[in-house]
């Protein structure tokens, strides 16, 4: 069976985990989750909600959404067709990665994914038509503890590698961080 290779980023707890696929003249096979391999890194987390997303066009933004307590969440983000580049942002208050961001190109042919702790906030940009992305969450989508952030913040200052082509009109309304924002305590 396959392995997974962790690798922690600068920001504490987001990883980058990249799967190691058994490769034969059938295919490929690859294991996306194990829990034991996981526990270093997460802990006995347990998985309650999954959820497929399909993005029509490139340069297409989603994000930047998080959930406050007590839904805050992990999240566990592969792209399993097409291409996108992945964005963690760090808004965890008292972290000293605070408003730091982390990004990952993910892709059906990397076999990259990335893990998201709580208190941080998560969006993509297609690179590719028909880009298809594969959550896991720790806690179910709960709209009282939905934010957004702005992808275009510039106190978080995300370089997008394209021109922004469909943003939904709710993340596009989303509010830039204040400056009194101190961080999500969890």
């Amino acid at each position: 069976m396959g392995r997974m290779i962790f690798s922690p980023t600068a920001i504490a707890g987001v990883v980058e985990v990249t799967t190691q696929p058994v490769v034969d003249e059938r295919g490929r096979f690859s294991r996306v989750y194990c829990e034991d391999e996981f526990v270093p890194w997460i802990g006995r987390t347990r998985w309650v909600q999954t959820n497929v997303s399909l993005t029509l066009h490139r340069g297409t933004i989603r994000g930047m959404h998080y959930q406050v307590p007590p839904v805050a969440e992990t999240k566990l983000i592969s792209c399993v067709r097409g291409s996108v580049y992945d964005v963690a942002v760090d808004l965890r208050r008292d972290s000293p990665t605070f408003l730091q961001w982390h990004s990952v190109t993910l892709s059906e042919d990397n076999q990259r994914m990335l893990l998201i702790p709580p208190g941080c906030a998560h969006g993509f940009q297609t690179l590719t038509d028909d880009a298809q992305l594969l959550y896991q969450h720790s806690a179910p989508w709960t709209q009282a503890c939905e934010r957004r952030v702005r992808h275009d913040d510039a106190r978080i200052g995300v370089a997008w590698p394209l021109a922004a082509v469909h943003i939904s009109s709710a993340d596009a309304n989303a509010p830039a961080l204040e400056a009194s924002f101190d961080g999500v305590t969890l």
